[in-house]
């Protein structure tokens, strides 16, 4: 993993937002094609439509807190609106600007353990 940052994201749909909350996902993916640094950027959703989960990796805490200032400025408001965030999960070692961000999520923190991942 490195300098990789990664995290997980448990999302609740609000009632009635799905159909506006698909169209900011597919704006979302496609500004986030254009970042440098992002290794994956998935979502996955339930088959009722009320339970997102949010898988996003980085190259390193740097392209992380770009992406996260990217999107605050162009899809925080609506994204607040869309959904509420359940878990927030964090894995590997972010930088300390980067914790500072995360923190305000409520992000619970994992750090590697016994060993290096095999790609």
């Amino acid at each position: 993993m490195g300098t990789q940052v990664s995290w997980q994201v448990e999302l609740a749909v609000k009632p009635g937002a799905l159909e506006d909350f698909r169209k900011l996902t597919v704006e979302m993916v496609e500004a986030t094609q254009h970042e440098p640094g992002v290794v994956h950027y998935e979502r996955f959703m339930s088959q009722d439509g009320t339970i997102v989960h949010v898988y996003e990796r980085y190259m390193d805490s740097a392209a992380a807190v770009a992406h996260l200032r990217l999107f605050r400025h162009k899809f925080g408001a609506r994204f607040a609106n869309l959904v509420d965030r359940m878990r927030f999960t964090v894995y590997g070692t972010p930088s300390q600007e980067l914790r500072q961000m995360l923190d305000g999520f409520g992000a619970t923190y994992l750090e590697p353990f016994g060993g290096q991942s095999v790609e």
